[in-house]
């Protein structure tokens, strides 16, 4: 059963709090994901065998946390991550996929004091900007500009896009200005992924600036990133951070 709290701007958000030592781990999931998924899981299992803090959460709209998916745009996600990490005392690790590796990204800019680490998975960074909007057409534009657009998806439903999500989105970029990552990155990105492709990897590894950055792509692997060995390499990579921070 997950717990609840309710964010400085009044959603209530549904997390599991793994107790352990830190740095606490923190996952963060994906565009339209949930707690649930299998990284997250996962993750949750390898850090109880080591005794390690970690927490999962669903932001506002997703999973079990309160309000509508639709309602939702990328500052007020991030702003609910920021409340989630202000459950934990100490630095953290951040776990970013996807979504999640932007988020990730927002917070790391907004407070790298809190942050000893990052990885990500198939880190998908201004993507309503670069992705959504500069692959819509004419047609959808002019769709969206009058409330919303919907998108067809491999994963469910389709994805109801609002003209909110893509104007939020513009004030969140990261890829615009100056990154700095000032502790231990791992970058994870397979080569078959439809959704984030390598160039977006290769652009955030040029893009952003620190000290030990490393940027690991798996041959064949997909968007998800899910199977047994893409997993142990989540978890390998987690432990490498985690290493070189103490």
């Amino acid at each position: 059963m997950a717990e609840t709290f309710v964010t400085p701007q009044g959603r209530r958000i549904a997390y599991h709090l793994t107790d352990g030592t830190g740095p606490a781990v923190v996952f963060l999931g994906g565009f339209k994901s949930d707690m649930q998924g299998t990284k997250a899981v996962y993750l949750e299992e390898w850090a109880k065998a080591g005794g390690r803090a970690f927490l999962r959460f669903d932001y506002s709209g997703h999973g079990e946390s309160d309000e509508d998916f639709t309602d939702g745009c990328i500052g007020e996600w991030f702003e609910d991550a920021l409340a989630a990490i202000g459950l934990l005392a100490g630095k953290v690790v951040l776990v970013g996929s996807s979504m999640g590796g932007w988020i990730s990204l927002l917070v790391a800019r907004q407070m790298p004091e809190r942050v000893a680490g990052l990885v990500t998975i198939a880190a998908a960074p201004d993507f309503t900007e670069d992705s959504m909007w500069a692959g819509f057409s004419d047609a959808q534009k002019t769709e969206l500009m009058a409330g919303q657009v919907a998108l067809p998806s491999d994963y469910g439903e389709p994805y109801i896009i609002t003209r909110r999500l893509i104007e939020e989105g513009r004030n969140r970029l990261v890829l615009r200005d100056p990154l700095a990552l000032p502790f231990p990155v791992r970058f994870l990105q397979g080569t078959a992924d439809e959704d984030v492709g390598m160039s977006v990897a290769l652009r955030l590894l040029d893009h952003a600036t620190g000290t030990d950055m490393r940027l690991t792509l798996v041959d064949g692997a997909d968007h998800r990133f899910s199977d047994e060995p893409c997993l142990k390499l989540i978890a390998a990579s987690v432990e490498d951070v985690l290493a070189e921070v103490g």
